[in-house]
C-alpha cells in the first residue's frame, strides 16, 4: 500500500515513529505530538490526508480559539492562551511538513501561519535577593549541602530543572565544565564556578549512600527513603522545585521563585557583565536565538544611560 493510501491514524503512527528514531526527540515530545494532533483528528472527523483543506484548518483555528483555558480557583476561565493554540498548529504543521516528505497530498504546511502571541515578560529576582537565596540552606547538614549544591549549580550552569535531576553521581569536579543532554537530545557544555564546584564536592563527600544520581533524597527524621533493588533516589524536579521554593520563602522573597527564575538570572547576569546574545544562546542550549532575544531588553539600561547623556541637549 502506498503513501499516499494510507489513512490518516497510520500515516500519525509513522510520523510518531519518525520523530522518536529520526529526530531523536524524548518520548514526553513524542506524547505531546501525539496529543495534539490527535486533538485535531478529533475535532475534524476525517481519515484521510487529502480531507485537510483551507476551509478545515479555519474551523479548527476557530475551534482552537474558543476552547477554555485554565482558570484560577474563583475565575471564569478565559479561551485559551495563543501561545497554547501554537502548540497545535505547530504539531499539525509537523504533521504535514512529514506528508509532504513523503509524497503524500495534503495541505501544504505553509498555508499553516502561527498566531501573534505578546512578548514574553521575565520573571527576575535582585541580586540581593539572589544572594540570600544562595545563603538559606544550613550547610551544617547533609541536605543544606545539597540544597545549597543545588542553588549553585543552578546560577553556575543555567540548567533546566529536568537537565539537573538527571545528572549521574560521576561528574568530574576535577573539571570546570560538563556536558548535558537538554532539549532535543542535544548535548551542550556547561561551566561549574568555584563555588559550585566546592558545595557540589562538600556534599558528595558527606553522602553514604550508593545511588547513581547526583541529587538525591535524605532521610529526615523516621521518613522511608527508596532504596529498593530497581528503586531510585533521585530528586524529581518536583521535588527541587519545592526546594528552591521553601527557600525563597524562608529569606522572605515575595515573588515566586522557581528553578526557571534562576535560570533567567544566570543568562541576565551574562548579558549585563557583556557576554553577547549568541554565546548565551548556546549556554542556555536554545535552538533559536530568537529564544535568547527575551533578554536582551535587561540589557538596555546603559542605552538608556546614553540617551539621557547625549540627547536633547541643544534644547533650552
Amino acid at each position: 500500500m502506498s503513501a499516499a493510501s494510507r489513512n490518516l491514524k497510520d500515516l500519525k503512527l509513522e510520523f510518531l515513529q519518525y520523530v522518536e528514531i529520526e529526530k531523536g526527540r524524548s518520548l514526553s515530545t513524542v506524547g505531546n505530538y501525539d496529543h495534539y494532533i490527535s486533538r485535531f483528528f478529533e475535532f475534524a472527523k476525517i481519515d484521510k490526508p487529502q480531507q485537510i483543506t483551507d476551509n478545515l484548518l479555519r474551523e479548527y483555528r476557530l475551534w482552537l480559539n474558543r476552547q477554555e483555558g485554565k482558570a484560577a480557583k474563583g475565575m471564569s476561565a478565559p479561551g485559551m492562551k495563543k501561545r497554547t493554540q501554537n502548540y497545535y498548529l505547530i504539531a499539525l504543521r509537523s504533521f504535514l511538513k512529514y506528508l509532504a516528505r513523503r509524497g503524500v497530498e495534503s495541505l501544504p504546511p505553509d498555508r499553516i501561519e502561527l498566531a501573534k502571541v505578546p512578548e514574553r515578560s521575565l520573571d527576575l529576582i535582585s541580586l540581593d535577593d539572589l544572594s540570600r537565596l544562595m545563603s538559606a540552606p544550613d550547610t551544617g547538614t547533609l541536605k543544606g549541602l545539597r540544597d545549597r549544591a543545588i542553588l549553585e549549580l543552578f546560577f553556575s550552569t543555567g540548567l533546566r530543572v529536568s537537565e539537573l535531576c538527571s545528572l549521574p553521581r560521576d561528574i568530574n569536579l576535577k573539571q570546570d565544565e560538563f556536558s548535558v543532554r537538554g532539549k532535543g537530545e542535544k548535548v551542550r557544555v556547561v561551566f561549574l564556578s568555584d563555588d559550585a564546584k566546592a558545595m557540589v564536592k562538600a556534599y558528595l563527600d558527606k553522602r553514604d549512600d550508593m545511588d547513581d544520581a547526583l541529587f538525591v533524597q535524605v532521610r529526615t527524621g523516621n521518613a522511608k527513603l527508596a532504596q529498593g533493588k530497581n528503586e531510585t533516589m533521585r530528586l524529581t524536579p518536583r521535588s527541587v522545585e519545592r526546594i528552591v521554593k521553601y527557600y525563597a520563602i524562608k529569606v522572605g522573597i515575595s515573588k515566586k521563585v522557581t528553578p526557571h527564575v534562576i535560570r533567567h538570572s544566570f543568562a541576565t547576569d551574562l548579558l549585563r557583565n557583556g557576554a553577547d546574545l549568541r554565546s548565551v544562546q548556546m549556554l542556555l542550549g536554545h535552538a533559536n536565538i530568537g529564544t535568547t532575544q527575551i533578554y536582551t531588553h535587561i540589557t538596555d539600561s546603559e542605552l538608556r544611560n546614553i540617551h539621557k547623556k547625549f540627547h536633547g541637549k541643544g534644547r533650552k
